[in-house]
């Protein structure tokens, strides 16, 4: 069995790698692909990939490549985790936020549209070649912002394919571990989109344990937000509406305490990434390393491998399993569209994910859900069509956006920065 991973050369590929070999009794893959465009980073990933693979006795062959299609040919399963323009894309996504007096983050707001046009043309792409070359393949998409990376795909592509982030399974190990209980025994009422979520109820072995959960997601309210002000506005908001909050909620229920705070750091994120991932390369690079270092936890991919194959596991085995995961809607979600991506429980099974069916969400949650679903339609209209018209459209939808003026501005600065990286599109 064939595992591709197109953008091998992420700092995340050892994480992955590492998860494989704990499974390859229910995912028995013969052969890692590692494909990316930096050959540099990639033989640097792709090396430590064999040494770690040597540890356990060569249980499969890791190859690595700059050409996708060659990754991707007869591939059982394709993992996508590409950052179009690198990590310097992303500084700049963050610096243009700033710079107009509004959050610069890597999947919200003006961060996560950038990012969506630069990647969308590149994601089809590599559908468009499972197509020709691994029609019966799976797409797995990490690549941010998921949750529309992975409506693109449902939309226009044929491959069956399935969206993933490692928040909703970080929720999950966490209430694991504080209550003790087997992961299959646990059951959440999540529902919304992808770094727009809300948890309403927490069950275990069908024992309703919300009231628990939630008091100790308050407790340890600190690990999760750093910035007081945050804090407080979100374990406000949680008392409130009685749920548990998405991380990324922060931006849209403390949007001035989080924007304070970005202006008053020295780095963004991305520049601080870049520093994490030096260090990290320079020990990948070591050829007496064969296995996953600890610095890798600081770059923010806890769960990764554990989220991408207890997923890939449910399909092969057809397990029919519950996971959440970015799929078709289907009417799962009353009141949104059948093809929107949304981010909800799912049976997995050899078919792929099926929204299971979900109770309305509340007025107070379905405003802000159906709003920013709205803007990510537009934004894969966007990408797709290079129209300029439509991207003004989805900017002024989003509730982080300036108003028109700043919209117009903002967008054009915006196709400027990123001209390279859109092929012509927009211009």
């Amino acid at each position: 069995m064939k595992l591709a991973v197109i953008g091998g050369a992420s700092s995340y590929s050892p994480e992955l790698v590492d998860g494989l070999f704990e499974r390859l009794d229910a995912i028995p893959v013969t052969e890692v692909w590692m494909m990316d465009p930096n050959l540099e980073r990639l033989r640097i990933t792709s090396d430590l990939a064999r040494r770690m693979a040597a540890k356990h006795g060569n249980p499969f062959e890791v190859r690595h490549t700059a050409d996708m299609r060659e990754a991707v040919k007869d591939a059982r399963y394709v993992v996508t985790q590409i950052r179009v323009g690198g990590i310097q894309a992303r500084i700049a996504d963050e610096k243009l936020g700033l710079r107009h007096g509004i959050i610069g983050q890597e999947t919200t707001g003006v961060g996560g549209f950038a990012c969506a046009l630069r990647t969308i043309p590149r994601i089809l792409e590599v559908a468009h070649a499972m197509e020709e070359l691994a029609p019966q393949g799976v797409l797995v998409n990490f690549t941010n912002p998921s949750g529309i990376v992975t409506e693109s795909l449902i939309k226009h592509s044929r491959i069956k394919s399935i969206g993933l982030c490692n928040a909703p399974i970080g929720i999950i190990m966490g209430v694991v571990k504080h209550l003790g209980c087997a992961m299959a025994d646990l059951e959440l009422d999540y529902v919304g989109l992808n770094h727009l979520a809300w948890i309403r109820r927490f069950k275990v072995a069908g024992k309703d344990v919300t009231e628990e959960v939630l008091a100790k997601f308050i407790e340890r309210i600190d690990e999760e937000w750093e910035v007081e002000a945050v804090r407080n506005s979100m374990a406000l908001a949680m008392r409130q509406l009685g749920m548990c909050l998405n991380g990324y909620l922060q931006y849209f229920y403390a949007t001035d305490a989080v924007l304070q705070h970005l202006k008053n750091k020295l780095k963004t994120r991305g520049e601080e990434v870049v520093e994490v991932e030096k260090t990290l390369f320079e020990k990948y690079a070591r050829p007496d390393l064969d296995h996953k270092p600890e610095e890798l936890s600081k770059r923010g991919g806890a769960h990764y491998s554990t989220a991408a194959f207890h997923l890939i596991s449910a399909v092969e085995n057809d397990s029919r399993n519950r996971q959440i995961v970015c799929c078709k809607n289907e009417g799962a979600i009353p009141t949104f569209d059948d093809d929107a991506c949304v981010e909800v429980p799912a049976i997995i099974g050899k078919d792929g994910a099926t929204a299971i069916p979900q109770p309305a969400p509340e007025p107070v949650i379905r405003g802000l859900m159906q709003n920013v679903k709205a803007y990510e339609t537009l934004t894969v209209q966007a990408a797709v069509s290079g129209d300029r018209k439509t991207a003004f459209e989805a900017m002024l939808l989003h509730p982080l956006m300036p108003g028109p003026i700043g919209c117009k501005r903002l967008l054009e600065e915006l196709l400027d920065i990123n001209k390279p990286y859109l092929q012509g599109v927009f211009f």
